[in-house]
Parts: C-alpha cells; structure tokens; sequence
C-alpha cells in the first residue's frame, strides 16, 4: 500500500537524522569546549548541523550509488548469460530475477527491481519502458546510459547480447578506476584526517598545560572573535579537503 511505503520511508529518515543528530553532538560538545570554554556554545553551534548532515548524505548517496551500480553489474551479467542462451528480452529478466534472489536475498535493490519488472512485464509493459522507469528510480547513471541505449537497440532490432556486454566492461572499468583511485588517494586522505585533528589536540593541550595562557582567548570580547574566526577557518579548510578527496568515477 502507497501509505505503508510512505510511513516506513519517513521512518528511515526520522532514524537516520536522530542518529546522525547524536554522532554531531559529541564534536559540537568538544569544538565548544575548545573554542569558547561555554556550554551556550553547544545550541549555538547547532546551526552547523545543515552542513554536518549534508556531507553525511553525500558519502550515503555515494555508498549506496556503489552498491546499486556493484548489483546492477550483476544483474546485467546474468541477463546477458541469459540472451547468449537463446531466451527472449522478457525471459532473461525472469531468468536473472531468480539467479539474483539465490545471490542477493530478498531485500536489496536489484532484487526488488527485477521483481518489479517481472510484475509489470506481466501487464504487458514493454520491458524497455522498464528499464527506463528503473533508470529513473535509482539515478545512477551507468543504469540511465543503459535504459537508452537498450529502448533504442529494441525499437531498431539492435543486438542486446552486445550491448549487455559493453555496459558490463563499461561499468567493470568504472569501478576498477574508481578502485585504482580510492586506493592511491587512501594515503592522503588519512594524512587529511590526521591533519584536522591536529590543530584541536594542539588547541586542548595548550589549554590544559598553560595556566591562563588563553584566558584571555574566552573571556574577552577580542578573543572570542578570535577564536569564532579561527573555528571558521578550521572548518572551511577541513570542507575544502574533504570535497578535493572525494572521488567521482
């Protein structure tokens, strides 16, 4: 029913921000004790939430775009298998569906995808229209790329068997590339990580071992401008190096 889907999708989303909520609220905590020595800091910094949540959503996206490219490669490796076999456009799904199953289980995207084509090529939906409509759910481009050509290969008669297998070596070396990259950069996105802790364990040390060195720092007009436009610059300049070390294949 339309109303469950919505419920259960809206409580994925009310979990996954009251869990991202409690994982924001341990640094806010510690930047406000580093950087104001004030609990009215806590709320205050609040309002960076918005950007904390929006990187988070980036690398979810990101993770889940992997995964359904990883089970769409599957999927189309099996459909291939099954057109060499001699079955027809809307056989080879059925086929696919029931080997994706024994891999996958039961609750993951492709299963549920080709599940869904199955019921529809059953109404006699044509199954280009299909793939296409399954494009457009899940937004990954390797997918739309391959919704088009296949809709324009069944209405001119092209050859599916070809262009199953260019889309299974085009999205191999896809990943393969993105592998090849995540891995020379794996190095230096730790050097990152390490990078923007540096500058608070500096921070809380110099706090803990000078006495009243940097009083001045939190109980003073100037020096809580200081430390305000300090917190600025750290955080744009661990946004910068977090978006030069994200990777896009």
């Amino acid at each position: 029913m339309p109303g469950v889907g919505r419920k259960k999708g809206w409580n994925e989303k009310r979990v996954f921000y009251i869990r991202e909520g409690l994982v924001y609220l341990l640094p806010d905590i510690l930047i406000s004790m580093l950087f104001f020595r004030s609990w009215i800091a806590v709320p205050v910094l609040l309002a960076g939430f918005p950007v904390f949540l929006r990187e988070r959503q980036k690398d979810r996206l990101e993770e889940e775009t992997g995964r359904m490219r990883g089970e769409f490669l599957t999927g189309i490796q099996l459909l291939s298998a099954s057109l060499q076999a001699g079955y027809s456009a809307e056989n080879a799904v059925s086929e696919a569906r029931k080997e994706l199953e024994k891999i996958y289980g039961e609750d993951t995207f492709i299963v549920s995808e080709f599940r869904r084509l199955c019921r529809r090529m059953e109404l006699n939906v044509p199954v280009e229209r299909l793939f296409f409509e399954m494009a457009e759910r899940s937004g990954v481009d390797d997918i739309i790329s391959f919704a088009q050509v296949f809709e324009a290969a069944r209405k001119a008669g092209g050859d599916l068997i070809a262009i199953s297998r260019n889309t299974v070596s085009v999205i191999r070396m896809k990943e393969e590339t993105g592998m090849m990259i995540r891995t020379a950069l794996s190095g230096k996105q730790m050097e990152q990580n390490m990078m923007s802790v540096i500058p608070l364990l500096i921070l809380g040390y110099v706090s803990l071992t000078t006495d009243g060195l940097m009083e001045p720092m939190y109980t003073t007009l100037p020096g809580r401008i200081v430390m305000s436009m300090a917190l600025l610059a750290y955080t744009g300049a661990f946004l910068w190096g977090r978006s030069i070390m994200r990777v896009r294949v």
